[in-house]
């Protein structure tokens, strides 16, 4: 049994109840005859994913929905083995190379490469290239991105690559100006609503109109999210009510108790039980970027206004130190340090005063 999420993903771009222009843009690429290299960015449970698949149904019709995964070993110079799962069908490939790290320039460069030197197998399809979705493109390393812009250089008649990101600012200039960028801004509190109003007439649900504006707004313009928050509501309880309680994200109560800990104590003893909490966090999986913007608004809603500009130069300084580190911890914590630091001092001063 799928999640609703995935059960009620809409199958072609005219289905798509939001932002219908950009649908229609799409729709009109894929027809064109001429499909560029895209680079879609928007933040996440925006639905970059859903219309590129149906973008992608627009090109080659319903057979890009018959897929297979599977597991690819590569070798890198040390001879160390990597295994990688590839996502595909006979018109397209899906992969996520970010997720073997540093390793991720080896995946681009011999799988790009072997679609690349392939022809199309279906001779009816409406596109003689092959499409190449590459997910969490923003962060690739520079090598990776270095290796993509010469593949795009030198493989374009035979292949289109679609590259999915949260932001353009991690992604090299070369690769922006090959492709054609398209935004898809987070849908609005209104549109979220009326999809779970659409989503619980399907499966029969009875939801109050209440529960549906504070589901929206907890999600935080996260449609993933809104929907995910609705089926656990309605698997947790007998009926749902206006009052429903939506419960907080377990990883979220630990970042609002480290958020708690900065303000109310700022020795040294209390900094290491907050590397704990942080470790802990990232020991299940939580993205360091995530934990930092979640930590960096729980702070913004305790401080002073004087003190939030300096709070969040701060917070930027460390998260792109997160993204060109190693050590994720390193950085969290040095962030933790320097808000104790600035806040103890800002007291300082208010006393003096």
């Amino acid at each position: 049994m799928s999640l609703w999420v995935d059960k009620h993903r809409p199958k072609s771009l005219d289905a798509l109840s939001y932002h219908p222009e950009l649908s229609t843009r799409l729709s009109s690429l894929a027809a064109s005859g001429d499909f560029p290299h895209l680079l879609v960015y928007g933040p996440s449970g925006a639905g970059k994913k859903t219309r590129i698949v149906a973008t992608l149904k627009e090109l080659y019709g319903p057979g890009v929905n018959k897929i297979k995964i599977d597991s690819r070993v590569f070798v890198t110079p040390s001879n160390r083995k990597l295994e990688f799962n590839v996502v595909s069908s006979i018109y397209h490939m899906e992969i996520t190379p970010s997720d073997m790290g540093n390793n991720d320039r080896i995946i681009i460069q011999e799988l790009l490469k072997e679609v690349a030197q392939t022809q199309q197998v279906d001779l009816s399809a409406k596109q003689r290239f092959k499409v190449v979705v590459i997910n969490e493109a923003d962060s690739l390393t520079r090598d990776a991105q270095a290796a993509l812009r010469r593949t795009m250089e030198k493989y374009s008649p035979n292949l289109r690559l679609i590259l999915l990101a949260n932001s353009t600012s991690n992604i090299i200039a070369p690769i922006r100006s090959r492709t054609l960028l398209v935004r898809v801004a987070a849908p609005s509190y209104d549109d979220i609503s009326s999809i779970l109003f659409a989503v619980a007439k399907k499966e029969r649900v009875a939801l109050p109109p209440a529960l549906a504006e504070r589901i929206a707004l907890e999600s935080g313009r996260n449609l993933r999210r809104a929907l995910l928050t609705l089926e656990s509501l309605y698997a947790q309880n007998d009926s749902l009510a206006p009052d429903t309680q939506i419960p907080t994200p377990d990883w979220e109560v630990v970042v609002t108790s480290i958020a708690d800990d900065l303000i109310k104590d700022h020795s040294a003893p209390a900094l290491l039980k907050i590397r704990a909490k942080f470790y802990d966090l990232l020991a299940h999986c939580i993205p360091a970027d995530l934990v930092l913007k979640t930590l960096v608004f729980k702070l913004l809603a305790k401080v002073d206004a004087e003190l939030k500009p300096e709070v969040v130069y701060w917070a930027a300084f460390y998260e792109h130190r997160i993204h060109m580190g190693s050590k994720v911890i390193f950085h969290l914590e040095a962030f933790a340090a320097k808000f104790m630091r600035i806040y103890e001092i800002y007291l300082q001063a208010m006393m003096d005063n």
